[in-house]
């Protein structure tokens, strides 16, 4: 399987999906740090990949997605953005029904 096949797998089958630098527990950069916390903040599960420890998904992600930085946070197979985007979204109030809707469409909530 190449790396944009393995790319394309783990976007289909997660229906929110965080690309980061680190893990939600340990982020390694500032950036991924707060895009978890807007994440986590929504209250509802989502799969990550660890970018430092697959550096050809690192490599190949950003000509994939054809955005040049991680994180990168996928909902439903489309890319919604970075940091910066992530968070805007999150204080607007626009993150949190997103990925409610994502999760309850997955089957996967964590609320009643």
């Amino acid at each position: 399987m190449s790396v944009v096949d393995t790319i394309k797998e783990q976007i289909e089958n997660n229906s929110i999906l965080l690309y980061m630098k680190g893990t939600p527990r340990f982020p390694q950069c500032g950036f991924s740090a707060r895009t978890v916390e807007a994440l986590m903040a929504c209250g509802e599960r989502f799969a990550f990949v660890n970018i430092l420890e697959n550096q050809d998904i690192r490599a190949e992600l950003p000509k994939y997605a054809n955005w040049p930085t991680f994180p990168q946070l996928w909902v439903n197979g489309e890319l919604v953005g970075g940091c910066d985007i992530v968070c805007e979204m999150s204080a607007s109030g626009e993150l949190k029904p997103l990925i409610k809707a994502a999760a309850a469409a997955d089957g996967n909530t964590d609320s009643e």
